[in-house]
């Protein structure tokens, strides 16, 4: 079964987190990490100034006081411990019509990533 990371920019407690996790739940086995709260249009943005928290909210559900990279990285660092088969971003709770909504971000740190190894 692959291994699933799910994140957004809209906060560990979005309706659109929940419904998405449950979806990709009949595919893979999925791992949310997701910011402690709404961190929309600073998806690029890394955390290098303090130390970051990762608190464990439920079985497979993480939040981070950062940004949605952050927790795509800490999700492959600290959480899974390995690059993931797929990372998703999403749902968002709002309708944005902008450009490059903030969750678009985080697939660039993974993509960034995939060159490491990965588990069997």
């Amino acid at each position: 079964m692959p291994r699933i990371l799910v994140t957004n920019d809209d906060g560990v407690d979005a309706d659109g987190l929940r419904v998405l996790a449950d979806a990709l739940a009949a595919v893979g086995e999925v791992t949310v990490v997701a910011p402690a709260e709404e961190s929309s249009a600073v998806s690029h943005a890394l955390t290098v100034r303090r130390p970051l928290c990762l608190t464990r909210v439920s079985e497979g559900w993480y939040s981070v006081d950062g940004t949605p990279t952050d927790c795509v990285n800490v999700g492959i660092t600290d959480v899974l411990g390995e690059v993931p088969d797929l990372v998703i971003s999403g749902i968002n709770d709002d309708l944005r019509l902008r450009r490059h909504p903030g969750g678009m971000g985080v697939g660039h740190p993974a993509a960034d990533r995939l060159d490491e190894p990965r588990g069997a």
